[in-house]
């Protein structure tokens, strides 16, 4: 422990940036500013109060906490540690949620648990703290990764430093967490969206220690921030013709050995038939009526997202589950064109299904990577594109054939209602998501407003 005998004390002050009352007592030991967030002036005084006693008496006061020794012992937390409560909060979820929302949850954590901690010395480098924070702390009891003696000494510095979960109550101490999931792991400014979901991760959570009497409000009710806007909507320079979705369809083939002819088929049902990708990799043939001639249909069932194995239930980085916001045996029906009927019955002439029905599968097996097609469709794109083109956003993921797909059946003129439903949506998101993709609609208005004005 290290310790200070130069002790600064302030008067006390309103918190301004309170929408409730609330009274700052500020104070200094060594070269670190301190200050403790009260709900009454009275109790405020009395802090600062107790900390001039101490000081007058030539007591030691603690750098890391800035209390004074005798203080300090008085005030050792009875409740969990900031760390402690996150690592019950993931144990307390993992069986509610999908593995894509633990790893999302958890990397949330990554940022929060190494800031909210009190100055203690000989603080490890920061990856370190992730590292042991990702393989140990926050997965349950039996899938801990075993510690190297580095790791050991990273583990018992977090369990040392890491702040008592009440301290959130202080504006300081949320203002430190809302600052670091507003950045990147190397200091650059963080996405919008990265940022919304981070807060909204650090206020369920809190939201979980107002459920357990920790707190009696939210903290983050109490600070006045605003959250990055994040762009809600389909670029419309991603979305390709059909033209263009035809060339490129009949460019994947061409890459790679096996790779490109096997997932064909797969990419033509994300844009013919609108699926997510994860829907498609999980399709099975008894899911698809495929007719020798007209439409055919596809019933969804299950999804194939890829996650992390360390987060999945199965210990796999592709796992079956339900459909994304459906309950757990709903499906959705999707007619498909005779064009991706076609394709599919060659797709399945050609490499049969593997043993549980899957239709696209590695030649072991084996489900893609996001990765692998990924690499796919940048070579197909690099077949058929202009450089210009490659250098754009235009189909730059094989999600965008999704969008492409939602744009073209909008514009075609088929009701929102419908489409949505096809393509899993609500009807508020799609016309919110894909507003931009609306070919001829200001048109359309300005035509309507003209009329109205008379001219």
């Amino acid at each position: 422990m290290t310790v200070t005998y130069e002790v600064r004390i302030w008067e006390v002050r309103r918190n301004q940036s309170s929408k409730a009352p609330s009274f700052e007592a500020r104070w200094k030991a060594g070269i670190k500013s301190r200050s403790k967030t009260f709900r009454t002036k009275a109790l405020a005084e009395n802090f600062l109060s107790d900390l001039r006693q101490a000081a007058r008496k030539g007591e030691a006061f603690d750098v890391a906490t800035g209390l004074p020794l005798s203080m300090l012992a008085a005030s050792e937390p009875s409740g969990p540690t900031f760390m402690q409560f996150a690592q019950s909060y993931v144990v307390s979820r993992w069986r509610g949620t999908a593995p894509r929302t633990r790893e999302t949850e958890a990397y949330a954590l990554l940022s929060l648990i190494p800031a909210l901690v009190a100055d203690v010395p000989d603080r490890p480098e920061d990856d370190e703290l992730r590292q042991v924070l990702r393989n140990h702390v926050l997965l349950l009891e039996d899938r801990r990764e075993t510690l190297t003696r580095v790791q050991t000494v990273a583990l018992r510095w977090l369990e040392k430093a890491s702040l008592p979960l009440a301290d959130l109550q202080e504006a300081r101490v949320v203002r430190i967490a809302l600052d670091v999931i507003s950045v990147t792991f190397d200091g650059k400014e963080a996405a919008a969206n990265t940022v919304r979901r981070k807060r909204a991760i650090l206020h369920h959570l809190l939201e979980l220690a107002v459920e357990q009497k920790v707190f009696t409000i939210n903290p983050l009710h109490e600070i006045k921030w605003k959250p990055p806007k994040a762009v809600n909507v389909v670029d419309p320079r991603t979305v390709i013709n059909p033209a263009q979705a035809k060339q490129l369809l009949a460019a994947v083939p061409k890459v790679g050995r096996t790779r490109g002819v096997r997932l064909r088929a797969l990419f033509a049902c994300i844009y013919y038939a609108g699926l997510r990708p994860e829907e498609a990799a999980d399709l099975r043939l008894k899911n698809c009526t495929l007719p020798e001639t007209g439409w055919g249909q596809i019933i969804l069932e299950r999804a194939r997202p890829q996650a992390n194995k360390r987060w999945t239930n199965s210990g796999e980085t592709h796992e079956s589950r339900s459909l994304k916001h459906r309950a757990k045996k709903e499906t959705r029906e999707i007619p498909i064109p005779p064009v991706l009927v076609t394709i599919l019955r060659e797709h399945i002439d050609a490499y049969g299904t593997e043993d549980d029905g899957r239709l696209f599968r590695t030649t072991k097996g084996g489900s893609y990577s996001s990765s692998a097609c990924s690499y796919v469709w940048q070579e197909a794109r690099a077949l058929v594109f202009t450089d210009e083109q490659v250098r754009s956003p235009l189909a730059a993921r094989p999600y965008d054939l999704r969008h492409a797909a939602l744009s073209l059946w909008l514009n075609a003129g088929v009701p929102a209602t419908e489409v949505a439903k096809r393509a899993g949506h609500s009807v508020e998101v799609l016309h919110r998501v894909y507003a931009k993709c609306m070919e001829g609609q200001q048109e359309r208005m300005n035509g309507k407003i003209g009329n109205a004005l008379g001219e």
